[in-house]
């Protein structure tokens, strides 16, 4: 059994090794930051670099990521997905939209690196995000405090990147139901108030908004992110279907009457 504390401590003093001196901050964001590790939370760490990675570099990392990080679903007592996204100081210092990573790892990502993908620099929407929701939430590993170190990011401009990562993140709903329709619900609650909150806590908050049968099937999903529930959805596909149409809604309506 791997605590994840240890697995924290562990993946830090990979990411020493393998920068060395280049390495500038580590922050962990997310579930770990906001509220406690729910059981099926990821470990989520933006890194800061201050020269771009070498071959060896990407090598070396991604070697331990692959061995160190959970399966999802991640067993009792196993250890977590890692989620990994290594951004270079002069990108922060001059954030462009989309914002863009040096490297990213999730498991998401697994197949295709186990396959012989390499790791390349990406643009997304969903890196925009991960850097203002870390200004606000993440606790500082190594470096300065994120919030002196990390750009900010204006509500427009988290509002834009959430529209344009909308539809990516539908279009993953059948294979990971739960997590597109808490996001959804956190990004409903982020638009729709300017606060970032933790997943369970927007699918509270969204509950309480929702039709009974939408609100439901959140629920549901709100239920196996606490470990309280299986997350099986192969008999739930039409139910998560309508439930992730309803977000999508409301999060392109209160978009829009925020822009007015």
């Amino acid at each position: 059994m791997i605590s994840p504390q240890d697995q924290i401590q562990a993946t830090l003093a990979s990411l020493c090794r393998v920068f060395e001196d280049a390495l500038v901050g580590v922050y962990l964001h997310g579930s770990a930051a906001m509220s406690e590790l729910r059981p099926q939370s990821d470990i989520d760490l933006l890194v800061i670099i201050e020269r771009p990675m070498t071959a060896a570099q990407r090598d070396l990392l991604l070697g331990f990521l692959l061995g160190t990080s959970g399966s999802h679903p991640a067993p009792p007592g196993g250890p977590r997905c890692l989620d990994i996204m290594v951004m270079l100081t002069s990108q922060l210092d001059t954030l462009q939209y989309p914002a863009r990573a040096e490297f990213v790892y999730g498991e998401w990502l697994r197949p295709a690196f186990e396959s012989g993908a390499p790791s390349t620099p990406i643009c997304d929407p969903d890196i925009t995000l991960v850097v203002a929701q870390a200004k606000h939430e993440a606790r500082t590993l190594f470096g300065s405090s994120a919030r002196v170190r990390l750009p900010a990011i204006s509500f427009d401009q988290v509002r834009r990147a959430m529209r344009d990562a909308l539809p990516s993140l539908v279009a993953g709903l059948d294979g990971d139901t739960r997590n597109v329709l808490l996001t959804l619900a956190r990004m409903w609650r982020t638009v729709a108030t300017g606060e970032f909150v933790s997943k369970d806590a927007a699918a509270a908050w969204a509950i309480a908004h929702m039709p009974v049968q939408e609100a439901d099937t959140l629920a549901r999903a709100r239920a196996a992110y606490l470990g309280a529930s299986d997350d099986a959805w192969a008999t739930q596909s039409t139910a998560a279907r309508r439930a992730a149409m309803f977000l999508l809604q409301r999060v392109a309506d209160d978009d829009m009457a925020s822009t007015q």
